[in-house]
């Protein structure tokens, strides 16, 4: 094992014990009152399986058959979640033959930032991680189910249904995807035409052209953003089956692996005989897993903030220091757009995540001893690759090395020897930055700054030409308790396009840009956010400021003095809380946390109470 690694989880294990502690107890406790149908008086049971045939009615009357929920992310307007439309049937049937039932449990909402970027509704999109985890919670919460099964893809949806299995930690929980989209218009000529499109040098009709055929079909966006990242870290986990994440929708491998999945669970529940909740499966060696899949694979920046929320519900703390440091020795293992200009259908063609877990046990980057919902280690069973002999699946080993290395390489030849992600401190506040896309010329820009309240005012200066020069766009009042903190990856073509001529450009900002915004420097999650009276609110047009990536700084380049001395600026958020059900969300608002705690709106998580006889003080909950 890497020397970093195992201080690394050593001290979030130390960090987190009496959380965890608390966690397990209650998990421990949940489990004792009753994990299924049994704990159910007849009368209650009997509205529980109402509605079922006769078959699956005389099974459920039965105390030593497991019962599976599930839990669907499925709508039809949105191409990763339309595939779960037939995965209800899919999974029934595999429970039949098993001699046991499942019910979908509940549904969830699935909101598409593709669809809300730049709108209105992209202030509900941080929220609806939390929104989902407790319209998860409430379809489990009829306690008739012995283990769950959680049908999600993209990029709330993930976290959200993670942080619900954790609170139903005491349920084995399998988590099945629905795959990517086959590959359509390649990466660079869409970014291209977004580009020009910014400029004025195309017009709308050639931009939905380019879209269509990039967005084009059934399955998950291919480009490596969060959703991708989450199918990523589910598998590095052992939360989905060996080699299942890029599996593409509506084939007979991807139904035989959903069909297994059904299996497993199972297998997994009390009546299965093999008993793995989730509690006992994820621990802080699977988070730092996750962690170190996200770094080596150059992954979204949202999870600086998801999964540290994930790991919250499960009684682990982490914080960005983790990230940095575990950052400056997980080398860059994949080049996927935006890293580079292959999509996740070449990444899983070149060996997928049978190479890259190969390639991180190598390294001693991973801990390969987890347990799975396999039965096996992760060592053990996630070198393989699942295929079809006839209608019989089976899984074979990996390949032994990448089979396209520019698209994944080996421990030994990485892209860079550093993580996609590094943390930023200074006199303008604590942020993360991605720097996998960024060319190593434009790690550090100093310049002047021009500040804007939204995405609009920015835009409008582009248009004018009043951006014409070395530039630090600062983009503020864009925070969780702001405005629900809206991805600002719109202005990505505007800033491209900057760069493009020459000149130095940057982006801070105390809200989110996408997983897929590429070549932009981009300080992001600044915190304390300006709206709580964070630096950025002091920020004035022409302040020099410095951004060093390399070296992990932001600052701005003026006497203390005189700038803790400047009264905050002021702003009106009135029209980001109204409209679009946006009037809804205001208590989210007050309630959530800071960036770096996860931007979460829970609470209550964990009050001091007595565990084991002996009084727990947890940490301040960042979930």
């Amino acid at each position: 094992m890497h020397t970093t690694l195992t201080r690394v989880t050593r001290r979030i294990i130390e960090r987190s014990a009496s959380r965890r502690a608390l966690y397990e107890a209650r998990m421990q406790a949940q489990h004792r009152r009753g994990v299924h149908r049994g704990a159910l008086d007849c009368g209650n049971l009997a509205h529980g399986f109402a509605a079922c045939n006769a078959s699956d009615k005389q099974q459920l009357k039965l105390s030593n058959s497991a019962n599976l929920g599930i839990i669907t992310s499925y709508n039809d307007m949105l191409s990763a979640h339309q595939p779960f439309e037939r995965f209800p049937d899919i999974i029934r049937e595999a429970a039949r033959r098993m001699g046991s039932t499942a019910q979908v449990a509940g549904g969830v909402p699935a909101m598409c930032d593709g669809v809300t970027q730049g709108q209105p509704g992209m202030e509900l999109s941080l929220f609806s991680r939390d929104n989902i985890a407790r319209s998860a919670a409430i379809g489990l919460s009829h306690n008739m189910f012995d283990a769950a099964l959680y049908l999600g893809v993209c990029d709330k949806i993930i976290p959200g249904l993670f942080i619900a299995a954790a609170r139903f930690g005491h349920l084995p929980a399998v988590f099945v995807p629905a795959g990517p989209m086959p590959s359509g218009l390649p990466n660079k000529e869409k970014a291209r035409i977004r580009q020009r499109f910014a400029e004025g040098k195309v017009g709308r009709t050639e931009l939905l052209e380019s879209e269509s055929a990039s967005y084009h079909a059934p399955g998950t966006c291919t480009f490596y953003g969060t959703a991708n990242s989450n199918q990523l870290m589910m598998e590095i986990m052992g939360l989905h089956l060996p080699g299942s994440s890029f599996v593409n929708p509506n084939t007979p491998l991807r139904d035989a692996l959903t069909a297994h999945g059904t299996e497993r669970a199972i297998k997994n529940s009390e009546p299965g005989g093999h008993y793995l909740p989730f509690w006992q499966q994820i621990d802080a060696r699977a988070i730092v897993n996750a962690l170190v899949g996200l770094l080596a694979s150059g992954g979204s920046t949202n999870h600086t903030m998801h999964l540290i929320a994930m790991a919250g519900a499960a009684g682990i703390t982490l914080n960005w220091d983790d990230f940095d440091e575990l950052s400056a020795v997980v080398p860059s293992l994949m080049h996927v757009y935006p890293s580079g200009q292959a999509d996740v259908n070449h990444f899983h063609a070149a060996g997928g995540m049978s190479v890259l877990i190969r390639e991180l046990l190598k390294g001693g980057l991973l801990h390969g001893d987890i347990p799975t919902v396999t039965g096996r280690t992760l060592a053990e069973s996630y070198l393989q690759e699942p295929f079809l002999e006839g209608e019989k699946l089976v899984w074979r080993e990996g390949p032994a090395q990448s089979l396209d290395p520019e698209v994944l390489t080996d421990i030994n030849h990485p892209f860079s020897p550093t993580g996609g992600l590094a943390v930023l401190d200074g006199n303008l506040g604590r942020g993360v930055i991605k720097v996998s896309a960024v060319k190593p010329e434009f790690r550090v820009i100093e310049a002047p700054v021009r500040v804007f309240a939204d995405q609009e005012s920015l835009k409008t200066a582009f248009t004018n030409g009043e951006l014409e020069r070395d530039v630090i766009a600062v983009v503020r009042f864009q925070g969780p308790r702001a405005n629900g903190m809206p991805e600002l990856h719109k202005l990505t073509p505007y800033l491209g396009s900057l760069l493009d001529r020459g000149f130095r450009v940057a982006l801070v900002t105390d809200g989110r840009m996408s997983g897929a915004s590429g070549k932009v420097p981009a300080a992001i999650h600044m915190t304390p956010e300006a709206v709580d009276g964070g630096p950025l609110a002091r920020l004035r047009d022409g302040d020099m400021v410095r951004l060093d990536s390399i070296n992990g700084r932001l600052e701005v380049l003026i006497d203390a003095d005189e700038f803790n001395a400047r009264p905050d600026a002021g702003v009106d958020l009135a029209s980001y809380h109204h409209g679009l059900g946006r009037e809804m969300f205001a208590g989210m608002r007050q309630l959530v946390g800071s960036a770096e705690e996860g931007a979460s709106t829970f609470g209550g998580f964990e009050a001091a109470e007595v565990v084991a006889g002996a009084p727990v003080n947890a940490a301040k909950a960042s979930v």
